[in-house]
Parts: C-alpha cells; structure tokens; sequence
C-alpha cells in the first residue's frame, strides 16, 4: 500500500477561529480516516459548525492548516470543489425549480456523476421529480439536498444533520444510502442530533466542547470510558432532597448522581445490586417513587457525563 494510500481524507492540525471575544475553535486537531464516516459531535456553541464551515472552504480560518483528499483550499480549490460534496443542515434552494430541474442544476457544476434522475432515485424522489420545491415537505427538501450533494459523484462527503425532518422509514433508508457510499471507498464527516444514528453510522465519534475535542473514539470505546453499564432514572412524588443525593453517591456500584430537572440518573456498575439498594434508601427517607428506568449505557450517556447536557436538548 502505498503512503498516498494511507494519507488521511482529512487533516485539522491547530485549527483557530475567533469571533470578537469568542473563541469558537482552540487549536483544534482532528484527522478523519479514509472510507469511514466520522462524527462529529458538540452541544450548541461547541465550535463543530465554524469548523465543518472551514473544512468546507465556507470559511477562512484564523489560523492553521486544512488538507482533504491530499489537497489544500488556498491552493487546489477548483479540484477540491469537484470532489466535495456538502449537505447544508438548513440548505436554500429556489422553490420556483422543479426536484429535476434543481438536480440539474447541480450536475452542470460537476465533470462527472450520475444523471439528475438517477441521483434522484438515489434518494427515492421519483413521484417527486415534476414538483416545484416549494411545495415539498420538509424530510422531501431535505433528500433533495442530499441528492445535490450525490449528484457530482463526491468523494468525501458532508452531512450536517441530514435525518432532521424525516419520518422513520426515509431516514432508514438514508442510513443505507449513507452505508453504500461508505462502501464505496467513499469518505463522510457526519453531524447529528441522534444517538442511536451515530452509533448506527459512524466508525468513529468526535465529542467538542468549547473549540476542542474532549472525545475521541469508536462509539464503543466511548461508551466503555465512561466505566459504567447501565444507566437508571428515577422520580419520587415528593421531591428528591440533597440528602437523598448524598446517600446515593455512596451505594456501592454507583458512579455518578445527577439531578436534571425532577429526575435522577444514576450511573451504575452493578445494576442488580443498585436497584435494591435504592429503593430501601427510598422507604428510608419517605419518598415515594412514581417512574424508574434502566438502560444500558449509550453514547447519550458520555455525551452528558463529558458535558452535562443532553444534546437533543441543545
């Protein structure tokens, strides 16, 4: 194999972006491996967005260096827009166009790719293919978008948040789409607000924070660094007092309290030794448990033990 074979897609090394008195990136290094969709993940104001807009070459960054597909913006930038494709989060399309005619559009920009009603099948638009833009519904707008981004043939391809709107079934067949492009060699930096599509999609995850990667790893590896297996939530009619926290922190098996609005998580080693152990400390104190819940420990659960907020909420 050769070294341009083992050349990352994508190369981030010191990565800066200031906005007055805000720093949205901080010296970011991030490297995104060939053939694999890679997450990146952050709460609002994480500095995720500013950064996939750089990569993009939306935006000029303060300072650093961005490489893609072995070519660099300041210098490759007509190669680099012919081999990119980019699914904007919020993409704005004239609503006046046909789904076809949109299509089209977009495959003039391109040398090469597949035909305006093939990358419409793509995305399972066919019914669609006569009709204005502005009389589709949202999930209808957003694989259309999907569609402009396939119909160049891209090979590295981004995503920002392309499930948002869709009902259960077209975001599955999304995430199979997705899955033969991947297969294809191809290359894809994923944004989400699900979970589960990121553990479902993405090889490995990216989590930032405040301009910079605090996570890095397989949705496994992650979630087995927060060294917990399950995950229990639970609510009393009258209330949950500081005493009670403080007796859970010291059940055996629990390694972390949290109190988000009126319910409490716990996360626990041993869940079956957990579960009686709390509710004794209930009968204990008075309270009375109105809801209980367990699950096995999710890429949720290191989102918010990594940043305390749950990202669905951001």
């Amino acid at each position: 194999m050769t070294a341009t074979a083992l050349a990352p897609a994508l190369l981030v090394r010191k990565l800066r972006k200031s906005y007055k008195d805000v720093v949205a990136v901080d010296s970011l290094d991030l490297e995104v491996r060939p053939g694999e969709c890679f997450g990146l993940l952050g709460p609002n104001g994480a500095g995720k967005t500013t950064t996939i807009e750089i990569c993009e070459g939306l935006l000029q960054a303060d300072s650093g260096e961005v490489e893609m597909l072995g070519l660099r913006w300041e210098t490759d930038q007509g190669e680099l827009r012919q081999r990119l494709g980019i699914q904007l989060q919020d993409t704005q399309l004239s609503e006046k166009l046909t789904v076809y005619e949109t299509v089209r559009l977009f495959r003039s920009f391109y040398r090469s790719g597949p035909s305006p009603s093939r990358a419409i099948a793509l995305v399972q638009l066919e019914e669609k293919q006569g009709s204005r833009v502005g009389n589709l519904s949202g999930g209808q707008k957003q694989r259309l978008a999907m569609a402009c981004a396939l119909v160049g043939d891209p090979d590295f391809l981004f995503l920002d948040e392309p499930t948002t709107g869709l009902d259960p079934q077209a975001r599955r067949q999304l995430w199979e789409l997705i899955d033969e492009f991947k297969a294809a060699g191809r290359t894809i930096l994923l944004t989400t607000h699900y979970m589960d599509e990121a553990e479902r999609l993405c090889d490995r995850i990216a989590i930032m924070d405040h301009g910079q990667i605090i996570a890095l790893g397989t949705p496994r590896e992650l979630i087995a660094s927060i060294g917990v297996e399950h995950v229990l939530e639970f609510s009393t009619s009258n209330g949950s007092t500081d005493r009670l926290l403080s007796a859970l922190e010291n059940i055996d098996g629990v390694r972390d309290v949290r109190l988000i609005s009126s319910t409490v998580q716990l996360q626990v080693t041993e869940l079956h030794q957990t579960v009686p152990a709390l509710l004794d400390e209930l009968k204990r104190q008075g309270l009375v448990l109105t809801e209980l819940r367990t699950h096995s420990a999710s890429l949720e659960d290191v989102f918010v033990a990594l940043t305390g907020r749950h990202l669905r909420d951001e």
